[in-house]
């Protein structure tokens, strides 16, 4: 079990979320950065879509009342364990009354705390994550507080870790070569033009030709973004559509929206671009605040880096369990 002793607003218990109930204005929901949370959960020995806490403010803290393997992902912050420093991206075993504890973050914005075993929350939807504007799902349907106990799964392999863990290479390390770093502060996302692009006209190279900064009004239904307004030569009424993260609206302010996590299912606002699926984990890390900066991408570019991060995790799938089960065999 997990007892949280100190929460900021918004930290919740999520997954990779529950698609396939838009069509009745359900969204998918899920983590802001899947990929920390495959990795992870591979780490504490979880299948990928075991539910983890998505931590997004900060400091956090709580204690483990049996022995627990854990680990963190995600934002750049070193987590203590009775405080001690430990490696993020790492599997480590934490003895009973234990008490794990994650500061601010230098410059990402989300931390991930897998358990082996997962977080014991019921499965709502064929998924555990908490859906906050319709209060169901996670933990009672709402963030976590202070006080707050959760369930988890049993230790069922206890292999023996080396004492400073068992860690992976981030992604933004293993492969930088594919996502390159924030450069001046700004982080480039790559995107796709979208079905109303060509109502923008010089406004739509305005769109790519700018740095966007994420509004303090951003949460995980969409980014708002600040810049020099942009608008379509005409206007049109539109009807409603669906939409999926990643997708990028503009209102009648000029100002974009990137639909996230919690994406709305349907809107009506013209759709300028969308961002590919590849980099919505790198934004999902983005902070208000932070700057961005949106880079013409293609389908065959896409697919590229969906394969790149496919291998990427199916690596750690394989390496994970080996390294296991060699320091089984020493013990």
């Amino acid at each position: 079990m997990i007892e949280i002793i100190q929460t900021g607003p918004f930290n919740t218990v999520q997954d990779l979320g529950r698609p396939g109930f838009r069509d009745i204005g359900v969204t998918a929901g899920g983590a802001m950065d899947p990929v920390a949370v495959r990795a992870a959960n591979i780490l504490v020995g979880n299948g990928i879509e075991a539910a983890v806490i998505e931590v997004q403010t900060f400091p956090f803290t709580l204690r483990f009342s049996v022995p627990t393997v854990f680990a963190v992902a995600g934002a750049d912050n070193l987590p203590l364990l009775d405080g001690k420093q430990l490696l993020p991206w790492c599997a480590h075993l934490a003895k009973e009354g234990a008490v794990l504890e994650l500061q601010q973050p230098p410059k990402l914005a989300r931390s991930y705390i897998a358990v082996a075993g997962g977080v014991d929350v019921p499965v709502l939807m064929g998924s555990r994550s908490t859906a906050l504007r319709g209060n169901f799902g996670g933990h009672d349907g709402r963030p976590l507080t202070k006080g707050d106990k959760l369930e988890t799964g049993e230790l069922v392999d206890p292999a023996p870790l080396p004492v400073n863990g068992l860690a992976v290479v981030p992604p933004s390390s293993a492969l930088s070569d594919l996502f390159p770093p924030i450069v001046d502060g700004v982080l480039q996302v790559r995107a796709i033009p979208a079905g109303e692009h060509q109502l923008f006209a010089a406004d739509g190279e305005a769109f790519w030709g700018q740095t966007w900064r994420i509004s303090s009004r951003s949460d995980r239904t969409g980014y708002r973004l600040t810049g020099d307004p942009i608008t379509p030569t005409e206007t049109i009424e539109m009807r409603s559509h669906g939409v999926v993260p990643g997708v990028v609206q503009v209102p009648p302010g000029g100002e974009p929206i990137i639909q996230m996590s919690d994406a709305n299912t349907a809107g009506g606002y013209p759709k300028i671009a969308g961002v590919i699926e590849a980099d919505l984990w790198r934004l999902g890390q983005a902070r208000a605040g932070g700057k961005i900066r949106f880079v013409r991408s293609s389908h065959e570019e896409a697919r590229r880096l969906e394969q790149a991060l496919a291998l990427y995790i199916n690596d750690i799938r394989q390496t994970v369990p080996m390294v296991k089960r060699a320091l089984k065999a020493m013990a």
